[in-house]
This record gives C-alpha cells, sequence and structure tokens, in this order.
C-alpha cells in the first residue's frame, strides 16, 4: 500500500506546526522558480508530513507574487501524496462569524495574472475543476474541526479575488449577491494546480472578518485581522493534531479518483509535445509522460 505524506500549506496565522517531529528541511530547485520557503519535513502520529508557510516565515510574500506552481510542484517532488490547504478568509455570512472555520468545496477565481497551470502550448491539457477539492479529505478535515471543538461550516464557496487591497463596498456587497460564502487571496490558482499535478486538495477557511459588507463591523483593516487570526492559528493547529490519526499512514485512495486525473486531461499527441516542457512535467505529470 501506499504511504501517506500529507503536505500542509499554511496560510495567514499558521507559519509553523508544533508537535511535529522535525526529520529534515528542504530547499527545493523547480523548473518554475524556488517555493516560498524551505519545506519542513517531520512526522506527527505515525504519518509523514511536509509543511510549507504559503506567505514564507515572516509573511514576506504578498497573494499576487507567491510561486503557486513552485509550491505545488516542490510538495509532488517531495513525495506528498495529499494536500490541505489553511487560508485565512473573509466571510458574507452573518452566521459565519469570525473564529469559526468554513470546509470549502467550491471556488469562483477572480484572480488576474497569475500563472494558473503547469501546461501551455507544446503541451495542452485540460482537467476537471467541476468538484475542485477532494471529498474524502475535506470530510476528514471536518471531523477533526469538529472534535477539536471548533465551530465549523461543513461547506461553502471560496471566491478568490487578487487583493493585496481588500474589497470596495461594491464588490462586497455584489460578491454576497451571487452567494459567494468567503473571500481571500490565495485559493486559486493552488486548487487548480493541485489537481494538475494530481494531488486530492482540501481547503480549511478560517474566518477572519466580515469583509465590509457588515455595516456594524465596518471596513477590514489588519489589526481587527491580526486580533482574530491568532487564535485560529490554534484552533488550525488542533484541527490538524486531530486530522492527522485520520489519515493514518497508510494511506486511502481519494473517493473521486484524482490521482489519475491526467489520463484524460492531455490532449496534444506525444509526436507533438514540446520536450522541454515535458520535462519541466517530470514531477507534476511524470506518471503520464513516462
Amino acid at each position: 500500500m501506499t504511504k501517506t505524506t500529507l503536505a500542509i500549506i499554511g496560510g495567514s496565522g499558521l507559519y509553523a506546526l508544533e508537535g511535529l517531529d522535525i526529520t529534515g528541511r528542504h530547499t527545493v530547485e523547480t523548473p518554475w522558480g524556488a517555493p516560498s520557503d524551505e519545506i519542513v519535513e517531520g512526522e506527527l502520529s505515525g504519518v509523514r508530513m511536509l509543511f510549507l508557510p504559503r506567505h514564507g516565515r515572516g509573511h514576506r510574500i504578498p497573494p499576487s507574487e507567491i510561486n503557486y506552481r513552485a509550491n505545488i510542484d516542490a510538495l509532488k517532488r517531495l513525495g506528498a501524496t495529499d494536500v490541505l490547504s489553511i487560508s485565512s478568509c473573509g466571510s458574507f455570512r452573518e452566521e459565519m462569524a469570525p473564529g469559526s472555520f468554513v470546509i470549502v468545496d467550491q471556488y469562483v477565481d477572480r484572480t488576474r495574472g497569475r500563472a494558473s497551470s503547469f501546461f501551455g502550448t507544446g503541451l495542452v491539457a485540460h482537467v476537471s475543476m467541476a468538484q475542485p477539492v477532494c471529498p474524502g479529505l475535506s470530510a476528514k478535515a471536518l471531523d477533526a474541526a469538529r472534535e477539536a471543538g471548533i465551530t465549523v461550516f461543513e461547506r461553502g464557496t471560496y471566491l478568490a479575488m487578487e487583493g493585496p487591497q481588500f474589497s470596495s463596498l461594491a464588490e462586497s456587497t455584489l460578491y454576497r449577491s451571487w452567494g459567494m460564502d468567503v473571500i481571500g487571496m490565495t485559493g486559486m490558482p493552488e486548487a487548480k494546480l493541485a489537481r494538475e499535478a494530481e494531488l486530492p486538495y482540501a481547503c480549511v477557511a478560517m474566518i477572519t472578518d466580515y469583509d465590509c459588507w457588515h455595516e456594524p463591523s465596518g471596513a477590514v483593516d489588519v489589526a481587527s485581522v491580526i486580533a482574530v487570526m491568532q487564535g485560529n492559528g490554534e484552533k488550525a493547529r488542533a484541527l490538524l493534531h486531530a486530522l492527522v490519526p485520520k489519515m493514518g499512514p497508510e494511506r486511502t485512495p481519494s473517493p473521486a479518483g484524482i490521482e489519475t486525473v491526467l489520463d484524460s486531461a492531455i490532449i496534444t499527441p506525444p509526436e507533438h509535445r514540446d520536450p522541454e516542457l515535458v520535462a519541466k512535467l517530470d514531477a507534476v505529470a511524470g506518471r503520464v509522460l513516462g
């Protein structure tokens, strides 16, 4: 059986994972450049873990400048079998109050100018994003949050905005009218790239604020976000400590078959593929490209 290697991409408020028995630190070079930081390898409850701070230690990298391709490639290159994203978000729902968590199940991508695919001219592929997260990993994250005593919502649609500025009131009101649940700056293209890399992916959204639609709360500012973020970070660590035993060292495949999505995604026949791009995809798509 395949061994589990759970990769955690820590967002705002989660820059390290206490309790991890560290076994290595990796500075990974990828064909797409450098990831956000070194990747810490360790073991927790008998499960191999990889931890990457999305914004780098010290929160140095803004959302639009994160090298999402390098992050996903590096995790895949180090043997990740599953990826859990921890992401701070704003809320469009009164009941989804700051301090509560949401297990994201859908995305609307409003980012622009970010490299959103490993594939391109010379090697074209189209993966389905109809169901953008792994239902099995999401269900385990939900159970872990409940076990940790966190107020958690089992589904929600994440609107990914460009940033780094927060929303205007008109934007916030519009997105809320669309039926969005949470808003953040990092969910895309991360989820798309994980799917292309055949990595089951789930996202835990940690709510820090009500964006700016919520009149009693007023406009969002960094000070208020940080105040909630610190408490959310503690909850996220409790969630992870509850989650890892549910994963177990012996891996269970994704019920959505995400590990083999490239079997039906690549459209460029072998004789027309760009050898340089094929070489860059050695970690991401080596299983199907040989």
